[in-house]
């Protein structure tokens, strides 16, 4: 793919790297698609971005929602060429037999579920025509493990899984990557290292290489699962 102006899907826009994504994909020319679920903070980087830009409210926990907005965007003759799954959370650090089964079920049904509910409503049109590419947001954590983040390993290995059977279904102008950004001091870092998540770069540094990490991927990286170094 070249770099000439792409039409991104991003979830999460709002926060932490997706906030640091969708304005560095604007920054270059690129039109964000992006949700997320806090109306105000929505409205808040739609007036940064401008209005060639398009932020809505939708929860990808539901499925009626994604599909409604893949549809929106459909019926207005836009197909992503890239969609980024991002939305992500993390369980409060303990031992995997104290986290409550609610906890276990809301980060499972976030990153994974939610995951493919955006999979499933926007991946028809894009094999219909063919073309696009696919990141699926993993971590070091679907690659690895450590004590207390059990849920979030477990949703994290579910990504990379889930990426490479993906990969297998597509067509062969397109790919799907499982991508690692790294150790970026973000909310969800604080979480899990407490003041010790000062130590590592920002989104906003972060995503001065991500974003054109991101923009050089293509077919020949189908199935692959990559780290932002």
């Amino acid at each position: 793919m070249t770099h000439s102006a792409r039409t991104i899907v991003l979830t999460g826009v709002t926060k932490g790297l997706g906030r640091a994504m969708a304005l560095g994909f604007a920054k270059l020319g690129h039109r964000i698609m992006g949700c997320g679920r806090n109306q105000a903070e929505l409205d808040s980087l739609a007036q940064i971005l401008g209005k060639q830009h398009q932020l809505v409210q939708v929860d990808i926990c539901h499925s009626a929602e994604t599909s409604s907005w893949a549809k929106s965007l459909w019926e207005q003759g836009i197909v992503p060429d890239l969609l980024i799954n991002n939305a992500a959370v993390i369980n409060k650090p303990a031992p995997s037999w104290r986290i409550p089964a609610e906890e276990w079920a809301r980060i499972l049904q976030i990153n994974v579920v939610g995951t493919a509910a955006i999979l499933q409503a926007f991946l028809p049109a894009m094999v219909e025509v063919k073309k696009g590419v696919i990141v699926n947001f993993s971590s070091l954590w679907g690659r690895s493990t450590s004590a207390d983040v059990g849920p979030y390993c477990a949703s994290k290995y579910a990504i990379e899984g889930l990426n490479g059977s993906l990969s297998q279904e597509l067509p062969q102008e397109m790919a799907t990557v499982a991508l690692n950004p790294g150790i970026i001091h973000t909310q969800m870092l604080e979480t899990c290292f407490g003041d010790g998540a000062n130590a590592y770069p920002s989104p906003t540094t972060w995503a001065e290489k991500a974003v054109p990490f991101i923009l050089k991927l293509d077919s020949k990286n189908n199935g692959q699962s990559l780290s932002v170094s």
